[in-house]
């Protein structure tokens, strides 16, 4: 599924969901079409100027499966910072982060053993302030790994729960905002 309501290509859209939408919702920190997990909904349009231009930076987490064993002097590499390759060609080094080996994913998501076809693999947890474009795949990248599987599982105090995949949770605006760390 694309993470839009509206796309001029025959794509699976957020309007498919089995969910009215009020008019004018909008996708905060949209996923590409090759990752999964939380995606925010809004209908105010300053919840993404506020949430990652603002002054605050706010944490995102994800959930990264990739090829082979990552040893902890590579976890060490990511919460350094390493070098990627940017729009326009340009080498950025992200700033540190918070990574860690994880050795039981189910215990944030829920696990289709039969998905992964590489073996043997590993799962990081990422958590950023940061987004470049593809930037937690390009991190992976630099430390030797390819990316099998992307899942944000949280933004700032918002998290991917037990919500099933497609699946909608609303809440309040007071609650949505406190999660968030932001004042509405």
């Amino acid at each position: 599924m694309v993470s839009q309501f509206v796309s001029s290509h025959p794509v699976v859209l957020l309007g498919s969901l089995d969910f009215t939408f009020p008019e004018g919702t909008h996708a905060i920190g949209r996923l590409d079409s090759n990752s999964e997990g939380l995606l925010i909904l809004t209908t105010d349009k300053s919840v993404t100027k506020k949430l990652f231009q603002g002054t605050v930076p706010h944490t995102r987490t994800y959930l990264v499966e990739v090829r082979k064993i990552v040893t902890a002097d590579t976890i060490q590499l990511l919460n350094n910072g390493v070098e990627i390759r940017i729009k326009g060609g340009g080498i950025y080094t992200t700033t540190p982060c918070n990574a860690r080996l994880v050795q039981n994913p189910g215990e944030y998501i829920q696990i289709n053993e039969t998905k992964n076809i590489y073996e043997p693999s590993s799962w990081i947890m990422i958590s950023l302030t940061e987004g470049k474009f593809h930037q937690v795949r390009k991190m992976v990248k630099a430390i030797g790994h390819r990316c099998i599987r992307l899942i944000r599982i949280s933004i700032e105090g918002i998290t991917l729960a037990d919500l099933p995949p497609g699946g909608v949770r609303e809440m309040g605006e007071g609650v949505f905002f406190r999660l968030l760390g932001m004042e509405s």
